[in-house]
């Protein structure tokens, strides 16, 4: 009755259904695994963003790395901008997706040490981007910086790749050790985005909070791989049904055929 799984065509159709089951199946659990994954980040982004701000020094120091959960905690920190040393970041884009640069600059505390500042994005100055752009200056004096602590840049999470030979006062990545040796100083590991003061008239433009990542999409497409699965078995079995079916009914018509008349005799 089902000697016909035993074509070629019905054995490879089959093992492709066993293969693409195990497969769909692991493809759901890595997609839950992303969901669990980014609605751990957004709950310590969230966090991180609604505790009270901290001294700069209470989280980091000259050559520490910022950790997962000091990611994005607010920090303050009281000294003066170093303009004349600052640099530009290049290739960053601004909300509008406009390639231009961020401004990194010194931020020198009381006791010496320096803290990096992203004060925000401003736009290209050419096409050719050699030359310094001219760059909003800072409050001058002695202030309070307010913002949001960041990691090192590396060229593995960020996929910049760090180039060499590019015009003065020019990075590609926020690198506290690098900075360290190109000032001399003592650098405090990773970086502050500035959040206060805010730039008079907008520019350098603010960057903005990280926002959420869309985790409830990974679920969709775990709970949709499942079903995948689940309906290739049932979708299996409807064609091996319909194939039967279609050969008895074959069969039933070749049986219920009339006999051939025999020739008369002469």
């Amino acid at each position: 009755m089902y000697r016909f799984l035993l074509s070629r065509q019905w054995v490879i159709l089959t093992l492709v259904a066993v293969l693409l089951i195990p497969t769909m199946i692991r493809l759901g659990f890595w997609q839950m695994h992303r969901y669990e994954e980014r609605t751990a980040r957004n709950d310590l982004v969230a966090r991180a963003l609604e505790a009270s701000p901290v001294p700069v020094e209470s989280l980091t120091a000259p050559g520490r790395k910022i950790t997962t959960r000091e990611r994005y905690r607010t920090v303050t920190a009281e000294g003066r901008f170093d303009t004349d040393r600052e640099v530009v970041v290049r290739r960053r884009t601004d909300s509008d997706d406009n390639i231009g640069y961020h401004v990194l600059t010194p931020f020198v505390l009381a006791d010496g040490k320096v803290l990096l500042v992203n004060r925000g994005w401003i736009p290209a100055d050419g096409p050719s981007q050699t030359r310094f752009p001219k760059i909003p200056a800072p409050p001058r004096g002695e202030i309070t910086v307010t913002g949001r602590l960041m990691p090192d840049e590396t060229t593995e999470a960020s996929g910049i790749k760090d180039l060499e030979g590019l015009p003065d006062r020019q990075v590609m990545l926020i690198d506290s050790a690098q900075q360290a040796e190109r000032l001399d100083a003592r650098v405090l590991g990773g970086y502050v985005v500035l959040k206060e003061p805010e730039p008079k008239g907008d520019t350098p433009e603010p960057i903005g909070k990280p926002g959420n990542e869309n985790a409830a999409l990974n679920f969709a497409y775990a709970i949709q791989w499942w079903l995948f699965a689940a309906a290739v078995p049932v979708g299996w079995w409807f064609l091996v049904r319909r194939e039967r079916r279609e050969r008895e009914a074959a069969e039933s018509a070749g049986d219920t055929e009339p006999a051939e008349a025999e020739p008369a005799a002469v």
